[in-house]
């Protein structure tokens, strides 16, 4: 439990029964089947699960991207209405902060700029938001490359950008897509470190998509997805040395 975390507050997501299957051809593929999930403020949880089971689904009906057929997700209390365009893009703009493996920054704009992004498309040009925008380039270890492109960067540098320009506006979730997957095991640990800390500091609610046990290690608790739902749970509490229970959580479902 962390200071964030009031009995009293909303969850950070709140996911009841949610399902959605895509058409192919003339068949149906079902890919969520009545998925339940809970994660609370400031709580950071890691959904594993084999190729094809419906991970990046789930984040994209989380923040909107993506339509359930069934089910229904709360952000902070709050239902997201799929039905209007502007109530889903104003939840990825305030609520929702999104990390992919691929790091989706924009060539023409510096890693400061980029950063900057969330408050240019919001119309924010506070004294406020550009302190935030200096904080998170110290806090993800970037103020030294502020000036410069993604081109002239590492994917590890461009991954800490993508992080913190999802972090910048402070949102009540982040969703993170194998956030490690594309840098190296050194820059994978500060990413790793990053979210742990904005989880307890800020009460963020953090679900992350990974396929290596190491990284899923350090989550407080790990949901293995399996045939469109959550087959399992494992208790983690961050302790990224106890790898070995993942392990065997993985073999038992044969994932």
């Amino acid at each position: 439990m962390n200071q964030h975390n009031n009995a009293a507050d909303p969850a950070a997501i709140t996911i009841d029964n949610l399902g959605k299957s895509y058409q192919l051809g003339r068949e149906r593929l079902p890919v969520l089947c009545g998925l339940s999930l809970t994660v609370n403020a400031g709580e950071m949880v890691v959904i594993m699960g084999p190729s094809g089971s419906g991970k990046t689904t789930l984040l994209n009906c989380i923040s909107a991207i993506d339509t359930p057929q069934t089910g229904s997700v709360c952000i902070a209390g709050q239902a997201v209405d799929y039905g209007s365009e502007r109530s889903r893009t104003l939840l990825r703009r305030h609520q929702v902060g999104m990390v992919f493996q691929f790091f989706n920054l924009i060539p023409t704009l510096t890693v400061r700029e980029n950063i900057r992004l969330p408050f240019l498309i919001s119309g924010e040009q506070s004294e406020n938001s550009q302190i935030k925008v200096e904080n998170i380039l110290t806090h993800v270890g970037m103020s030294h490359r502020a000036g410069h492109y993604p081109q002239q960067l590492s994917g590890g540098e461009m991954q800490l950008t993508s992080i913190a320009r999802a972090l910048v506006h402070q949102p009540c979730v982040l969703l993170a897509d194998e956030p490690t997957g594309n840098v190296n095991p050194n820059v994978g640990n500060r990413i790793l470190n990053i979210l742990r800390d904005r989880a307890k500091q800020q009460g963020t609610g953090i679900l992350m998509v990974t396929h290596s046990p190491e990284h899923a290690a350090w989550a407080d608790r790990i949901c293995f997805l399996k045939e469109g739902a959550i087959a399992d749970e494992l208790q983690q509490n961050g302790d990224r040395h106890a790898v070995a229970a993942i392990y065997d959580h993985l073999l038992k479902l044969d994932i």
